[in-house]
């Protein structure tokens, strides 16, 4: 697991930007359950444990 701060890469923010967005959308729109806050715990717990330690112990140079 990595400690400290993140790199920024814009290809991956453009990315996250466009084609995930609709990508979500139709998810969302057919899978129950897509995208509700706390599904990851229901789905994969220890995934769901190690991505909360991640986001509490990483920091983005823009937060």
């Amino acid at each position: 697991m990595r400690f400290g701060l993140r790199t920024p890469s814009s290809r991956k923010s453009i990315a996250a930007r466009t084609k995930g967005r609709a990508t979500r959308a139709v998810k969302k729109a057919v899978v129950p359950g897509y995208g509700r806050k706390g599904m990851g715990w229901a789905k994969n717990p220890e995934k769901a444990a190690k991505t909360a330690v991640h986001h509490r112990t990483t920091r983005s140079i823009f937060r």
